[in-house]
């Protein structure tokens, strides 16, 4: 009885290794038998016999490999039959797979090599693979590797046939993702193929300075720049005066008041510095009080107190005789009141900026000074420049990308560089606004002589008083200031001008630190409705 179960027992183990022999090999991998021959005109094609492995296998060609530091070598996979093709990755549908493949062949040495990853990217375990290749000429040497791509490992066994036309190789056991990669060398000249190269990008071969690039280089920068100082020489540059000097001014005409050429303070500094800035603007407040338009009143504070000025409306005044850009600034500080702090100018005087700056503008092309808005002018070539550099950078990259010459695209981008930044100076004045800028700069050189003898006495408080907003253009509020404050009609010093007045117990000796004040706080004021731009 119990040598009856014992066979039994024993039947029963070889039926059950008998039935679970099929699913161990298929758990083992695949095993992959190919063939490749090499033809004359360097096309390898290959024909793999596949069996054994699960379903869903697939095999992710390797299409391409460094070949040196600016190229990498391509392989291309085409004609294939088994199976469909997806970029690299290979979907087998049947047992047996054909392709062909291009770019293998290059010159090594003396030889032609042969070199293609035979057995590469699978999805699965390759249990056992043997790669039979036939070419063009006879074997010269052979190689293969088995394991990881950098694997140095050789595989289980290279040879060739004795009439050396045929080599074979073997590889047991490579893991899913692992090669075997066989190389051949053949008689130079046996077939026509030839590496596929495709340059890889790189910052150093991109913008590689040698005799070629560096001479256009030069040559493109030497052009580019040359026509952007061309284009200022003939289009940013003042027209010339015949004559035209600073000669003498003569502040007082017939006994009257005469600023330089009938100007306002305004325009005066939208002329010398060709923008539209918070030194006019603050210049013209200071003007329109000396003219009787408004009155500043500087208002009393303690010691710790921000300073403040009341801008008082005058009834009498004849505002519609007010210049475009004055009446203006006019209606931005009052806006339907008679009085305001300074403190609290804010609100719609923002807005209202706008149009002064837009009337100085207007009014010093409508004075013939210039042809064409400063800020126009600027912006215009500003904005061309701008271009020049987005075209340069566009021209950069794909001269990198796809050249050696990526420096000459830099040059593109200086030169549209130097237009944005030269685009600041393009604006030119006229033949008129050049002789009244000469005259501008006479005018400036009597306001810091200190020669003031030649005035008659009777007329110093207005002069002095209706030249003090020139001398805030010209930065010299302080300096004339205490010319200001050391006359008056009858040579003694008052406590207060028919246009500034102070608080109780202040005088005239104050008043050029209280003036200097004054400017800077109007001029912040203004600057922080970002209308206009600081100094």
């Amino acid at each position: 009885m119990t040598g009856i179960r014992s066979t039994l027992a024993a039947l029963g183990a070889i039926a059950l290794t008998l039935t679970a022999a099929p699913a161990t090999a298929a758990a083992a991998g695949i095993t992959d038998d190919v063939t490749m021959t090499l033809g004359k005109d360097g096309t390898l094609h290959v024909v793999e016999k596949i069996s054994g492995g699960s379903s869903g296998l697939k095999r992710t060609f390797l299409t391409r490999t460094r070949y040196d530091d600016d190229y990498d070598r391509l392989y291309q996979v085409s004609n294939v039959k088994g199976g469909t093709l997806d970029g690299d990755v290979l979907t087998v549908t049947s047992g047996t797979v054909e392709y062909d493949v291009k770019g293998t062949v290059t010159s090594s040495g003396g030889v032609e090599e042969l070199r293609w990853f035979a057995v590469s990217g699978w999805n699965q375990q390759v249990a056992k693979a043997t790669v039979t290749v036939q070419g063009p000429g006879q074997v010269q040497n052979l190689s293969c590797f088995a394991g990881e791509l950098t694997s140095a490992v050789g595989c289980t066994a290279a040879s060739m046939d004795h009439s050396a036309t045929q080599a074979d190789f073997e590889q047991e056991n490579l893991a899913p993702g692992q090669a075997l990669t066989v190389v051949i060398g053949y008689p130079r000249g046996s077939s026509k193929g030839t590496p596929i190269l495709d340059k890889r990008f790189s910052l150093a071969s991109a913008f590689a300075l040698n005799t070629v690039t560096g001479g256009a280089l030069a040559g493109l920068l030497v052009l580019l720049l040359g026509g952007v100082a061309l284009l200022y020489w003939t289009r940013g540059r003042d027209a010339r005066v015949a004559g035209a000097e600073k000669g003498a001014v003569a502040p007082v005409q017939n006994g009257h008041f005469s600023p330089p050429d009938g100007v306002r303070p305004g325009q005066i500094g939208t002329l010398v510095d060709e923008q539209a800035d918070v030194v006019d603007v603050t210049a013209t407040i200071v003007d329109l009080a000396v003219r009787g338009y408004l009155r500043i009143d500087e208002q009393p504070r303690q010691t710790y107190d921000a300073p403040d000025w009341m801008l008082v409306r005058l009834p009498a005044a004849q505002v519609n005789s007010l210049l475009p850009y004055e009446k203006a600034l006019y209606d931005a500080i009052f806006d339907g009141r008679d009085a305001v702090l300074l403190s609290q100018l804010s609100g719609t005087f923002a807005t209202h900026l706008g149009k002064v700056r837009d009337a100085l503008y207007t009014d010093v092309v409508k004075q013939g000074w210039f042809a064409r808005r400063p800020d126009t002018e600027r912006t215009r070539w500003t904005t061309v420049g701008v271009v020049l550099i987005v075209l340069g950078v566009l021209a950069t990259a794909a001269l990198a990308w796809f050249t050696t010459y990526g420096l000459l695209g830099l040059a593109v981008i200086i030169a549209g560089g130097a237009l944005a930044a030269g685009g600041q100076y393009m604006p030119a004045k006229t033949a008129k606004g050049s002789a009244a800028l000469a005259h501008t700069l006479g005018f400036r050189e009597y306001l810091f002589s200190g020669e003031l003898g030649h005035v008659p006495e009777q007329h110093r408080v207005e002069l002095f008083s209706r030249y003090l907003p020139y001398a805030v253009i010209f930065d010299g509020v302080e300096h004339w200031s205490r010319v200001v404050a050391s006359v008056t009609s009858n040579g003694h010093q008052a406590d207060n001008l028919y246009w500034y007045h102070g608080p109780a117990e202040w005088d005239l000796s104050k008043f050029a630190g209280s003036m200097r004040t004054f400017c800077t706080t109007t001029s912040g004021a203004i600057s922080a409705t970002r209308q206009f731009r600081t100094l």
